[in-house]
């Protein structure tokens, strides 16, 4: 068990030396993490987890609290260990499926461009995620350390 759990950790942090992937979870942890947090703490002009959630319930996406909180904490935690390089993977997936939802249920309907509401943005966010969660955080992330530890 405990080499399962070894395998397991090290195919999560392991990512090759790249500053591609540097390049790409920094601007978007930053983006992530400043989206959820407009959901959950109403910062950065965002309405906060009552707001938010009232307006996820306004669209169909009920509970809306529960919901709310996925959401935000995905993209706000997720973000955050984009730019920390920390679990890179499963939060560049977890990240990933939110865009997809996001995609789906709110802007699909509206188009492309984000001049009508559209998906191009979350499109964007959701191809950056599937990027990471293939190649890992690349260079200067605590995945690379924590690799390293456990080798």
């Amino acid at each position: 068990m405990k080499n399962l759990i070894k395998t397991f950790v090290q195919n999560t942090q392991d990512s090759a030396n790249s500053i591609g992937s540097l390049a790409l979870r920094v601007p978007a942890g930053i983006i992530f993490a400043a989206h959820g947090a407009q959901k959950l703490f109403g910062w950065f002009g965002g309405y906060g987890l009552q707001g938010t959630a009232g307006w996820m319930e306004s669209i169909g996406l009920t509970p809306g609290i529960p919901l709310t909180l996925m959401a935000g904490g995905a993209e706000f935690f997720g973000g955050l260990a984009l730019i920390l390089g920390l679990l890179t993977r499963p939060a560049a997936f977890v990240l990933a499926i939110t865009m997809l939802v996001a995609i789906f249920s709110v802007h699909f309907a509206n188009g492309l461009f984000m001049s009508n509401n559209g998906y191009e943005f979350a499109l964007s966010l959701l191809a950056i995620s599937v990027a990471l969660t293939f190649s890992g955080a690349g260079r200067f992330a605590i995945d690379n350390w924590l690799a390293k530890k456990l080798a």
